[in-house]
């Protein structure tokens, strides 16, 4: 479970004084809180792995755009931490598709459910998205998915 992954993380960086590790774990744990405390006023269940994942993507287009701001900005060292950021939170994730398999996958999927045209797109991410949380990037699966339906 990704809690029990997390926790153990912290743990460990705090042995080894790892304090860029262990400032990142507990981000990742306080967004996760948040979003348990969120799904608790709606009477949802708390937080389940496929959501920790969405919740790890969303970190990292967060920290990959500070990034480009700060390198904009001429400030390197601060994108420099937020890339030291992006490579914690990747930890946890599962390894990312390759485009090819990216590719495969939405094929596949198209071929599954006999969709036929851009109605379908929305079928098409949406079980995309039930398989494949955190290992695709949905915004080239978006693309790739497009150019097949047309």
């Amino acid at each position: 479970m990704m809690r029990d992954t997390l926790a153990t993380a912290m743990k460990e960086a705090m042995k080894a004084k790892d304090s860029r590790r262990l400032s990142t774990i507990r981000m990742v744990q306080s967004e996760i809180k948040s979003r348990d405390i969120a799904n608790r006023g709606v009477g949802k269940d708390e937080a389940s792995d496929d959501d920790i994942l969405q919740i790890l993507q969303k970190l990292i287009k967060q920290r990959e755009e500070s990034a480009k701001m700060y390198d904009e900005g001429g400030r390197a060292e601060l994108a420099q931490q937020e890339r030291e950021e992006i490579e914690v939170i990747r930890s946890f994730m599962p390894a990312q598709m390759s485009d090819d398999e990216i590719l495969a996958a939405a094929k596949a999927v198209i071929a599954e459910i006999n969709a036929e045209g851009m109605r379908d797109m929305g079928k098409v991410i949406a079980a995309l998205r039930e398989r494949y949380a955190g290992q695709m990037d949905f915004g080239k699966a978006s693309g790739f998915v497009k150019d097949l339906l047309k």
